[in-house]
């Protein structure tokens, strides 16, 4: 292979996300309109799914057929937990695979799609070339395509279906709640927690640059090799966030790498999942750096920010924070905040902070 193909597979490494299956003669064997009963679901097919959950890797259905019997169906065979979000209904197969990647609040790239039938593929391949088309005969080397391998395979990768079901039961419940959307996050009974970033962290916060777009301050990935470093180095400070809840944990959730100086402190990346967007939590890593700073005698906390056309909401979090831009080359700014006004967290979460960082206001363990 050469050097190219070596530096593109890696390019693509871990890119996939989730894989969304069709059902009829791709999950199993057989027609479910035509004959219930004896559709079986083919073993390959299951090692496959499971196999690449133990990777993180997680799975959904685009399926055209009676959502009641399919979900009967997939219960009665022990599937039914596997699947997140599962699209079962007549769309066309590209409109169900866009509702997984919002559900999901991904991006469509990162979306693998198994179909038996070549028009289902051409369709989707036509609506979202993005996506990865897969036969179910593609199944017996598609274990080692480099975009279902991610380099690390941490304890939370083995959880993260249990952790995006357990938000669809916390968006199923605030579907169902008629309070304002404070009282809703009260009921939650959130608590954040925020940490030094240990050797057991290195490996999930390489994964967190890679994965997450949205909410990246700068786009950029870092290795666990260079996260290893930074985390040792006396002038820097590496903190990860953690988020639980009432109905389990979010994982971890949050990156911010700052470096200390004189006359002020550089936030040279800072980071939040996806997936913690709704919840109100999104300015509570990047006001206990602003606290840290503040506290260790810093005139300002300076932080760097990358026009990535994904991360607009980061931006917007920057500004709610305080921070004004203060130089520009290209897409990337220079922000500034002089570290006088600080926002207190909302009074519904609780904040726990680690020993070896700085304090912060809230309520504290």
């Amino acid at each position: 292979m050469t050097t190219t193909s070596t530096e593109e597979a890696e390019a693509r490494r871990g890119r996939v996300k989730c894989v969304v299956w069709d059902l009829d003669n791709t999950l199993w064997d057989g027609v479910l309109l035509e004959e219930a009963e004896a559709v079986v679901p083919r073993p390959e097919v299951v090692e496959f799914i499971r196999r690449l959950d133990r990777r993180g890797v997680l799975h959904s259905v685009a399926s055209r057929n009676d959502r009641q019997a399919a979900m009967e169906r997939l219960t009665a065979l022990g599937l039914a937990d596997m699947f997140v979000y599962p699209q079962i209904n007549w769309n066309p197969k590209s409109d169900s695979l866009r509702e997984v990647a919002r559900a999901l609040n991904v991006s469509i790239d990162a979306l693998a799609f198994v179909d038996d039938q070549p028009f289902e593929r051409a369709e989707v391949a036509h609506a979202l070339p993005e996506v990865l088309c897969l036969t179910p005969e593609d199944l017996a080397d598609a274990l080692d395509l480099p975009e279902l391998n991610p380099r690390f395979v941490t304890d939370e990768s083995a959880r993260r279906r249990e952790m995006y079901r357990s938000q669809a039961v916390r968006e199923d419940e605030e579907r169902e709640f008629t309070g304002t959307p404070e009282e809703f996050l009260a009921k939650l009974e959130m608590e954040f927690t925020i940490r030094r970033a240990g050797v057991d962290d290195l490996q999930r916060a390489e994964e967190l640059t890679v994965r997450t777009n949205q909410l990246n301050s700068t786009g950029r990935t870092y290795s666990y090799e260079e996260l290893a470093a930074l985390s040792n180095s006396p002038d820097h400070v590496l903190l990860v966030a953690e988020l639980t809840d009432r109905y389990g944990s979010y994982g971890t959730i949050g990156l911010a790498l700052a470096e200390r100086g004189r006359p002020h402190w550089h936030l040279r990346l800072l980071l939040m999942s996806c997936r913690t967007m709704s919840r109100g939590v999104g300015t509570i890593l990047l006001t206990h750096v602003m606290r840290s700073a503040r506290e260790a005698g810093a005139e300002a906390l300076r932080a760097d920010f990358v026009e990535t056309g994904r991360n607009r909401m980061m931006q917007i979090t920057y500004a709610f924070a305080g921070f004004a831009e203060v130089g520009r080359d290209g897409d990337a700014l220079l922000l500034e905040s002089d570290l006088q006004r600080i926002q207190d967290p909302a009074d519904y979460i609780r904040i726990t902070v680690g020993d070896d960082t700085a304090p912060t206001k809230g309520v504290m363990s």
